[in-house]
């Protein structure tokens, strides 16, 4: 099948949506999840017992797919699996430009009807060259359309970040943590089955969207390995991409086989194909959606010698060993450094090796600490550590506004190692992420995390320096 990438277009920011087969048993999700869609809804349901429900909503409904007045740019379908062919058939028939199959029970649950009704789905949009997204998936999430997996998700704003996932929940997952971590996602697909679409004709898609940035993915496995190397090769030159797939162990491999009935491959020949394509591989949420926030954010990574400061004496130590353990390095300060920090550093609950422990009377200096990191030739990246603090806002906007103008005028990358305690800090923490990143500052909520995505960064950019 040849991907009409215009037909995504229109099904990833469509004007016309319909849902088919939405219910009240499942709280009419679907249509809920759309109501916020900017363009015109309809809904597709038989049953004479929902249409009352529906009409509730403020939405009209048909009896056919065939009778909505107007070209269909996506059909979210949500019937029985066997009421799932007759339904890409009136997909076909309409001209729709793609269809989300939420309905599951195909091929991933290794039965012969599932297995059968699989084939016939394949066969027939294959042979219509139909879009189909799935089935057993949770289909397109486009914040500044209005288009949501769930319910709960976000809207109105206009993201940088495109997720594709084999898993709905893991794609429902990446959009709450990218937010919360301060990053926006523009498009997001959870492609489950992927008989017709695959994850490589999402990349190529979201290579060609110039709205997107920065690519990540979760996959459990491609359906046509040299097809995914040569485009993940092709978007990589571009942007970045970061992949996490799932199924590493051999028990891993078994829950993706009854998940979407993908085909695993050993992880020591994925990486080793990925980095070779110039893409980065992560091990988890966190490492994902942190690489991304490195990646994106930081100026380019090309040495491992980091500068820390900010933190107390009581965590020196902890913070040199996370960040070895990642694969950095935290070295001495020059000789001019210690020098210059001796004219005027308090030693009273402090000190100034590196990490430097600034203490409380040196906070006042925050400043000039940093700046002294900025022009050690020792020193390759700058890290500081603050936290959230309603009561410090005036101190928030003070690094801000100095790590800012460190950032304008070096070429060495600046992260923040932002702490957050408890939540009911969870929201105001979100907007001072997002206050640093406005000023260029990725910022990570522990050490670990910051470590590891500033090693990934490095990765990244050594990847594309050789």
């Amino acid at each position: 099948m040849k991907t009409d990438f215009t037909k995504l277009e229109r099904a990833f920011n469509p004007r016309c949506v319909v849902v088919v087969g939405d219910k009240a048993e499942s709280g009419y999700m679907w249509l809920h999840g759309q109501s916020e869609f900017k363009g015109k809804l309809y809904s597709v349901q038989v049953d004479p017992k929902e249409i009352d429900g529906i009409k509730a909503l403020g939405v009209e409904n048909f009896t056919s797919l065939l009778d909505v007045p107007e070209q269909v740019d996506l059909a979210i379908v949500a019937v029985p699996r066997p009421i799932a062919p007759r339904i890409l058939e009136d997909c076909i028939n309409k001209d729709v430009a793609a269809a989300h199959f939420f309905t599951s029970g195909f091929a991933e649950t290794d039965t012969e009807e599932g297995i059968g009704l699989q084939r016939i789905l394949t066969e027939r949009a294959s042979q219509a060259n139909f879009h189909l997204i799935g089935p057993n998936c949770m289909g397109i999430y486009n914040p500044e359309m209005g288009i949501r997996q769930t319910m709960m998700q976000r809207t109105g704003f206009i993201g940088t970040i495109g997720f594709i996932a084999q898993s709905g929940t893991h794609a429902i997952a990446f959009s709450e943590e990218a937010y919360q971590q301060g990053l926006e996602v523009n498009k997001s697909v959870s492609f489950g089955n992927g008989i017709v679409l695959d994850s490589t004709d999402y990349l190529e898609y979201f290579g060609r969207d110039e709205g997107i940035k920065t690519i990540g993915m979760y996959l459990e496995g491609v359906r046509d390995g040299r097809r995914f190397l040569t485009t993940l090769r092709e978007v990589a030159a571009r942007k970045p991409v970061v992949i996490w797939k799932g199924g590493r162990t051999e028990e891993g491999g078994r829950a993706i086989a009854s998940h979407t009935g993908s085909l695993s491959v050993p992880m020591a020949v994925w990486d080793a194909a990925v980095k070779q394509c110039g893409a980065v591989s992560v091990r988890s949420m966190e490492e994902l959606v942190d690489a991304l926030n490195a990646i994106q954010y930081l100026s380019p990574v090309y040495s491992n010698r980091v500068g820390i400061t900010g933190g107390s004496g009581g965590q020196s130590v902890a913070i040199a060993d996370v960040f070895a353990e990642a694969g950095l390095k935290v070295p001495a300060l020059t000789q001019e450094s210690y020098a210059e920090l001796d004219t005027f550093f308090s030693l009273i609950g402090g000190g100034y090796r590196n990490p430097i422990d600034t203490g409380n009377v040196n906070r006042r200096e925050m400043k000039r600490i940093m700046e002294i990191l900025e022009r050690d030739s020792n020193v390759d990246n700058l890290v500081l550590l603050t936290s959230v603090n309603p009561r410090m806002v005036g101190q928030i906007d003070q690094h801000i506004a100095m790590l800012s103008e460190i950032r304008g005028r070096s070429s060495k990358p600046v992260a923040v190692i932002l702490a957050s305690f408890g939540p009911e800090n969870a929201e105001t923490a979100r907007d001072v992420a997002q206050k640093f990143r406005d000023g260029g500052i990725p910022t990570f909520t522990s050490l670990e995390r910051g470590a590891r995505a500033l090693k990934k960064a490095l990765d990244y950019h050594y990847l594309h320096s050789t």
